[in-house]
């Protein structure tokens, strides 16, 4: 029986050791019980009819659960409106608003991998509460989105009933593990009641302008008032092409002026380069599509090709969204992340004339304005338009370059292809190729001179224009110089396309000698570009010179110089390229849009929001698989009578077509938290005494006060979010700058997986253990052999493990348990199913500290716990309210593994346990495993829940460490333990240890080398 409750178990790192815990046999439970021997043979001793088991413990976690749901245990009450209930109780108590990454409601269900953040935060809102906080936390489902259109393409099953079966699915499973949500906050994506106001949102995106004066988003009502009292002029950018950009607003007709005005908007259309997916009959975000160019969902080809979408101005935002990072606690490294997304960068644009042509120049940005009299070649992206003006019809000859052109400018195409057909083809090539793979280190140079050449404006040479993949039009301008000495990229492609080299910044003699090159060797000599620090050199015409000059100062000098001679302007440019917002899908929010004869788009009038959803039962894409021309026709065209809709918006009953795209998933995703705070109101996204209530705090962003979730999602979703926040604020409809205060990226939960000989993933369950480990372990899946690796737990890896099957066996609590044990939240930690028992066994002694396992009666007296128990109460009292708040849940769990332990010893001595250790004990248990801590709370003759009871405080008198353990080591190993005074020093300590009899015998006949002593913590003798 003893050996039942004896284990070694390390639930995560506590203070600098790393040592198991150990459960020493309970004295109670060793006792041979009346009537049974201990004789090896013998059949096992009945289970105790009181035992926590797995079926003690489901029973338990169902009413409370059941429970909780009707004493309503974890509402929030909001200062006004129909969820106000009980906050007059609260009205003086700090708020709390614990927030966890909106999940996706898989058709899988959940795998236990899934609830490592919920759980976390679920611990953290608990604990929080109990320190008296008026505490939100809520779950919602971001439901729309491509994989379950795909699921209805397969499958003819309409997606809202697959989505709203996996929402239930859920829900179900993170009900059973007893998180303590708010359900009246819950909301789900495709609620027509709640992409009402994410289309409201996007009218008000639309309905507004960004302006640069200002540095805030204004009604566009107020630019137009502002163009025609003249207060303003239109940006020269917004005029339509073939319209002089100096003409008048009053001059302007009223398709111009609209067409002006439309550009301006933070919501507009434009023909974008898009990743056309075919066989999926839509376009997909950049991170969608795989290096190799093909898409994530389904490995199809996937096309670049220019398309007329809907884009939000989240460009206007990027000097906010960068300077901003600095009001948040967020992770150092998650803002590294957000502001290399951002790529801001400053230096100068620089136009250069094209040969030939009066009315045609090429601008680049550069930060490096300094290189300027190195550029011997310049490059345009494929999808420039500067392309279908400057590329001649034959190739030049005569010129200072070559006569002809060298073959190898011609790239891939061979000698006989004209420039106009190669560059085509070339444009058509680089269209398969997606923007990661174009970015790629190390890949093959491809390109092709188009046959024009430009002029630099810094020497007036002649110098040739290409066109090849590895410049993107989204950044920049599209365009650069290439300075081939001092940039690697361009240096490889100077090699690959017989280009020629200039020299502009000097090295220093040692970056030569390190290469093997004398100093000052002649650059066909280099090896590779020279990227570091220097002054110039070769660089001055009978205007300016930079040789001499530093990096800073030539800047300086060539930058004042181009703009005297009208060639360029300093200039700050971003990687951010502006969010494209459509998609060819019928599962997401539809656009409140609809468009006159003429195609110009105009917002519904609010009193027709939500714009629904129509009903339609052929989702699948009508297209040929693999023909890139063909351009995608969304599903939505289908619902004819859905499509074509007539309106009065003000100058009489017309007719218009709706909007046949739909927003992307991450619309509704954007601004879930705020609804949230006010789910049931049908008057505005969210009440503002409501919002600045939740969303107010301490720091200056604002926002939510914890926000948990994986770090995959530290840009895309975090920057698209506080980008619609940002114009909310600006409009004046939320009151913080920011949306989320605090940012905690949990880790993640990895499990072995299997693969066959053809490298498949089989399903890790089903997998067939040989051997015990000693000499090795193999592996085999139906009979063959499979090799093991560890990954993130999930489908795609097939070793995902049901939170069901745990809860069946062990419950909801130990789950919880276990998880939050195994590791720092932010660390990511192995699945080992076999080492739950643990946790779960810790559970049991819990249990029978408190309830007689025979009987089922309590064993808690008011006798007074000894001093030396009390003392370690309060010492864990004080370490688990610290671990508590900072999110340390593994250390808080390890030391109440102690606690537990120390009071297991008394009842083992006593047979009961003192009501001043355990009341506490189980109050601190709560957060983590709360079915437990409400029945021993209610066994112990509590009325009602614990959630609200106030947490125990430690008292300061009993944290003062009278004695102290220390280990004592003879060659590193631990011979004897020494109890001392707390403040010894070091000689004392030494002398105590050199006085013990058992250290006394180690060290006797032999040489003391070396005495290490660590001040209250460690004494090590090396001896020899």
């Amino acid at each position: 029986m003893q050996a039942l409750f004896r284990l070694s178990y390390s639930p995560g790192a506590h203070n600098d050791s790393s040592a198991p815990i150990s459960f020493p046999a309970r004295g109670r439970m060793a006792r041979t019980l009346p009537g049974v021997t201990s004789t090896p043979g013998e059949p096992a001793p009945p289970t105790p009819s009181h035992r926590y088991d797995a079926a003690l413990a489901g029973a338990i976690e169902k009413r409370w659960q059941h429970r909780w749901d009707e004493e309503h245990t974890f509402h929030a009450p909001n200062p006004s409106g129909p969820l106000s209930d009980g906050f007059d109780a609260l009205a003086g108590v700090d708020k709390l608003y614990v927030l966890d990454m909106f999940p996706y409601p898989s058709g899988a269900g959940l795998h236990v991998g899934h609830p490592l953040g919920y759980i976390g935060t679920d611990v953290y809102a608990r604990f929080q509460r109990m320190r008296g906080r008026n505490v939100l936390h809520a779950m919602g489902y971001d439901a729309f989105g491509l994989p379950a259109e795909q699921y209805a393409v397969q499958t003819g099953r309409h997606p809202r009933v697959t989505t709203e079966e996996n929402i239930a699915t859920m829900r179900r499973q993170l009900r059973r593990l007893g998180l303590g949500h708010d359900e009246r906050r819950s909301v789900a994506t495709t609620d027509p009641d709640y992409y009402r106001w994410t289309q409201w949102i996007f009218c008000r995106i639309f309905d507004s302008y960004y302006d640069r004066d200002a540095e805030r988003a204004r009604p566009i009502t107020e630019l137009v008032e502002d163009l025609e009292s003249g207060e303003r002029r239109p940006d020269p950018d917004a005029y339509p092409e073939g319209v002089d950009p100096s003409t008048p607003w009053n001059e302007l007709d009223d398709t111009t002026r609209r067409a002006v005005i439309d550009a301006h908007r933070l919501a507009y259309l434009d023909e974008q380069p898009v990743n056309w997916c075919p066989a999926l009959g839509t376009v997909l975000a950049n991170e969608e599509v795989t290096p190799e160019g093909r898409s994530e969902r389904g490995d199809h080809p996937v096309h670049r090709r220019p398309l007329r979408q809907w884009m939000l101005r989240i460009t206007a935002y990027a000097e906010r969204l960068l300077a901003d990072l600095d009001l948040l606690d967020w992770a150092d490294s998650v803002k590294l992340m957000q502001r290399n997304w951002i790529g801001r960068s400053t230096g100068a644009e620089v136009r250069f004339g094209i040969e030939g042509h009066t009315d045609v120049d090429l601008t680049v940005f550069t930060t490096r304005p300094d290189t300027l009299f190195g550029a011997t070649y310049m490059v345009v992206a494929p999808e420039h338009p500067v392309l279908d003006h400057i590329v001649p019809g034959e190739w030049p000859g005569g010129d200072e370059w070559a006569a002809p052109v060298p073959v190898a400018w011609r790239g891939l195409f061979g000698t006989d292809v004209e420039p106009t057909e190669a560059v085509r083809r070339y444009r058509d090539f680089a269209g398969s190729k997606s923007e990661l793979e174009r970015q790629s280190e190390g890949r093959e140079k491809t390109g092709v001179f188009t046959g024009a050449f430009a002029v630099n404006p810094v020497n007036g040479q002649h110098i040739p224009v290409f066109v090849a993949d590895y410049v993107l039009m989204g950044y920049g301008t599209g365009a650069i110089m290439a300075v081939p000495a001092h940039d690697e990229r361009d240096f490889e492609f100077a090699d690959a396309f017989e280009l020629p080299k200039a020299c502009v910044i000097g090295p220093p003699d040692s970056w030569f000698e390190e290469r093997g090159l004398p100093p000052g060797a002649d650059i066909s000599e280099w090896p590779e570009a020279y990227t570091g620090d220097g002054v110039g050199v070769n660089s001055a015409n009978d205007d300016v010179s930079l040789d001499g000059l530093g990096v800073e100062a030539a800047k300086e000098a060539i930058t004042t110089w181009l703009v005297a001679q009208g060639s360029g302007r300093s200039a700050v440019t971003y990687k951010l390229r502006d969010w494209l917002f459509s998609r060819q899908r019928y599962w997401g929010e539809p656009f409140p849009i609809v468009y006159d004869a003429d195609g110009a788009p105009h917002t519904v009038p609010e009193t027709m929001l939500p714009v629904e959803l129509p009903e339609i039962h052929d989702f699948e894409p009508r297209i040929v698989a693999d023909d890139e021309d063909t351009l995608p026709e969304p599903p939505l065209a289908r619902a004819e009578e859905w499509a074509a809709v007539e309106l009065d918006l003000g100058d009489g009953r017309q007719s218009y077509r709706r909007e046949l795209n739909t927003m992307p998933q991450w619309a509704g995703s954007c601004w879930y938290y705020l609804r949230y705070l006010d789910p049931t109101d049908s008057e505005a996204a969210v009440a503002p005494d409501i919002e600045a209530y939740w969303m107010q705090g301490d720091r200056a962003s604002g926002g939510v006060d914890l926000y948990v979730g994986g770090v995959e999602h530290a840009v895309l979703h975090l920057l698209y979010a506080r980008f619609w926040h940002k114009v909310l604020y600006d409009l004046g409809h939320v009151s913080t700058p920011e949306p989320f205060a605090r940012l905690f990226n949990q880790g993640y939960i990895l499990a072995a997986a299997y693969r066959d000989e053809r490298g498949v993933y089989v399903d890790a369950a089903d997998v067939e253990v040989h051997g015990d480990g000693t000499d090795g372990e193999t592996y085999s899946y139906e009979g063959r052999p499979v090799t093991r690796e560890f990954g993130k737990m999930g489908k795609s890896l097939r070793n995902a493990v049901a939170p069901d099957d745990i809860y069946a066996e062990y419950g909801a609590d130990t789950l919880r348990l276990y998880e939050m044990s195994t590791g720092p939240l932010d660390a990511s930690r192995p699945w080992q199913t076999s080492d739950i028992i643990g946790v779960h066994r810790f559970l049991q002694r819990l249990w029978r500290n408190v309830v007689d396992e025979d009987t089922g009666e309590t064993i808690v007296t008011d006798e007074p716990a000894d001093p030396d128990l009390r003392a370690v109460l309060h010492r864990t009292i004080d370490a688990v309210t610290t671990d508590m708040e900072n999110l340390e849940f593994n250390t808080a769990i390890a030391r109440l593994f102690e606690l537990n332990n120390a009071l297991a010893r008394v009842v083992g001595t006593t047979g009961s346990s003192p009501s001043e250790v355990v009341s506490p004990l189980v109050l601190m248990v709560a957060p983590l495993a709360p079915h437990i801590a409400e029945e021993l709370w209610e066994r112990t003759g509590r009325a009602g829940s614990l959630a609200r009871e106030p947490f125990p405080e430690a008292d300061p008198a009993l944290l003062v460490v009278e004695k102290i353990e220390v280990p004592v080591q003879v060659n590193g190993k631990v011979r004897a333990k020494l109890f001392v005074p707390a403040g010894i020093d070091d000689d004392e300590l030494e002398a105590a240890a050199r006085a013990d009899e058992r250290i006394g015998a180690h060290l006797a006949d032999v040489t003391v080398r070396r005495v290490v002593v660590v001040p209250g913590r460690l004494v090590n003798f090396v001896v020899g």
